[in-house]
């Protein structure tokens, strides 16, 4: 067994890794949110009175707006969180010496 250890790692690498780990978390949640929002904004619209016209635009808007406008906030997030952590590690790995890993070769 050899033994690694990580000194040092690429923070826009890590800060990509942690954007589009967060976008597809944030996609598997909030598409059926957003379906539920919207499909309730639709049974409110069938029910023909003014009220229920603009509750239930006003509510397939906002289920859109959860299915797209979340998967960006979270990508985001993400990426700043991403890099932040991976900057914080390198700082501490240069005083500490890093995360040790064994590796083996398998053939």
């Amino acid at each position: 067994m050899n033994k690694l250890r990580i000194r040092k790692i690429g923070i826009l690498s890590v800060a990509k890794i942690y954007a589009v780990m967060m976008l597809v978390v944030s996609l598997i949640i909030s598409i059926p949110y957003g379906l539920v929002i919207m499909i309730f904004g639709a049974a409110m619209l069938g029910q023909g009175s003014d009220a229920g016209m603009a509750a239930g635009g006003g509510s397939i808007l906002i289920g859109l707006l959860v299915m797209i406008g979340i998967p960006i906030m979270y990508a985001v997030f993400g990426f700043i969180g991403g890099a932040i952590g991976a900057l914080i590690y390198n700082i501490f790995a240069g005083m500490v010496g890093g995360v040790e890993i064994e590796v083996e070769n398998v053939y």
